[in-house]
């Protein structure tokens, strides 16, 4: 490592790792295509206007984060995903989806309380009015 690059060095943890590979759209198209199944790398590289090397270095992140694997049959080259490597990706994210869903309910009941004192003050003023023309 050079002096800025030591300096500015970071390690990352897997989660961390998991984010980073999942940030491009090409790997989690990848990532799509190999929840249907394992494949060739040559399958895989068809849909992206790339060169074979472009699609072997997003392979390589994703092998780096753990979220697919790749084997050796004689030529052919197969590729699939580690689905147990989404689970500390899904694991951190409950935490939030539960904290949005505490809030949004608790907005829910406050939306409602206004709705019910709306209510409750156009109904009064209904009263009221047709009193006064009762009055009239």
């Amino acid at each position: 490592m050079g002096y800025l690059t030591e300096w500015f060095y970071m390690p990352t943890d897997r989660l961390s790792n998991t984010f980073s590979a999942l940030a491009d759209p090409t790997r989690r198209a990848i990532l799509a295509r190999l929840a249907l199944g394992e494949t060739s790398v040559t399958e895989l590289a068809e849909p992206f206007q790339m060169s074979m090397p472009a699609v072997s270095k997003h392979l390589k992140v994703l092998e780096r984060a753990g979220l697919i694997t790749r084997g050796r049959e004689a030529q052919w080259r197969p590729c699939r995903i580690e689905a147990q490597a989404l689970k500390p990706v899904d694991d951190w994210l409950e935490n939030y989806r539960r904290l949005w869903e505490e809030r949004f309910d608790r907005l829910e009941v406050y939306l409602r309380e206004l709705q019910a004192k709306d209510d409750t003050r156009f109904a009064s003023k209904k009263i009221r009015e047709k009193s006064r023309a009762r009055k009239k």
